[in-house]
């Protein structure tokens, strides 16, 4: 594996869930793979769960580990040939390839503006790391694209499935802020590639990029589609059509101990309680959601592994 900013760079699917699994029985088993390499985590937004396991991860295969929060402190210039003079002082040219100097892997993690469709589907942030870094890049969450997660996603499935084709739902939520599509747009590019019986439910008006959903079913209905799953996973992103934009907050669809029936809940967290979810579903062993966010930790280490072992 060169580099990880998308699920498509996974060549063998079955088998990197297989060997994270095993990770988890040994961590520390490849703990000199990353021996005097380091990687450099650049954070364009703020983060709980991808900054803490992909460090671990990092460590656990032997990497030293620089974290740098770019947000507010450090402004980018990305567009070429702009006449720098307001507010940017460094281009994405030079810092991309100084950076490089300092790091055997970079780790991005950047936010859409939720504003501009063409801009944040071009994945301008990542892309121009991509494009000037001289080292491979990993996706800690993109405009569009958190593949780490939906790994972990995968992985968590994968140890907990009872049958061998589970039904796996994929249910919109309310929320009272705008978010990315980047956690729904990745799970569902994943639960194509696993053997799961996958459908998407959400009120109309939510339909996500018809070139990722494909031929995904798709129902209106929450308590139709809801019917026998074995995974629910539970998640809010604003309009796609209407871009940004939220046009919903109907809290009927609020998931409940209910409308789960006998399935496992899962969530990338964080979670709004009572808003997203009640109480009862999270507090109950049905809730799978601890497990997938300790699963961050090896989704992350058998990338870092594998684009380790082909510098």
């Amino acid at each position: 594996m060169k580099n990880y900013t998308k699920i498509k760079d996974i060549s063998n699917l079955s088998e990197i869930i297989k060997d994270a699994i095993l990770l988890k029985m040994n961590p520390f088993e490849f703990e000199d793979l990353g021996k005097h390499k380091t990687l450099v985590m650049l954070f364009f937004n703020s983060s709980l769960r991808t900054r803490l396991s992909t460090e671990k991860a990092a460590k656990n295969l032997g990497m030293e580990v620089m974290i740098l929060n770019v947000n507010d402190a450090w402004n980018l210039e990305f567009e070429d040939g702009t006449i720098m003079n307001v507010d940017k002082s460094e281009h994405i040219k030079e810092a991309a390839r100084v950076i490089s100097q300092y790091a055997d892997i970079i780790a991005v993690r950047a936010f859409p503006t939720l504003q501009d469709k063409a801009k944040d589907e071009s994945e301008y942030i990542l892309n121009n790391f991509k494009k000037y870094a001289t080292v491979p890049i990993v996706n800690m969450e993109s405009a569009t694209a958190h593949p780490l997660q939906a790994l972990a996603d995968a992985i968590t499935i994968t140890e907990l499935a009872e049958k061998v084709k589970p039904k796996v739902v994929l249910s919109w939520a309310p929320h009272p802020k705008a978010l990315p599509q980047a956690v729904a747009n990745s799970f569902i590019e994943m639960m194509q590639d696993l053997e799961v019986d996958l459908t998407i439910t959400h009120p109309e008006g939510y339909e996500l990029n018809e070139i990722i959903t494909k031929d995904t079913s798709i129902n209106y209905n929450q308590d139709e589609a809801l019917k026998d799953a074995d995974f629910v996973y539970v998640k809010n992103w604003s309009s796609y059509k209407d871009y940004g934009k939220v046009n919903n907050q109907d809290k009927n669809w609020m998931m409940t101990k209910a409308k789960l029936g006998h399935a496992k809940f899962m969530h990338c967290l964080p979670v709004r309680r009572n808003v997203v979810v009640e109480d009862t579903v999270l507090d109950s062993q049905q809730s799978v959601v601890i497990k997938q966010a300790n699963n961050r930790t090896y989704a992350a280490q058998i990338v870092l592994k594998q684009i380790l072992e082909a510098l």
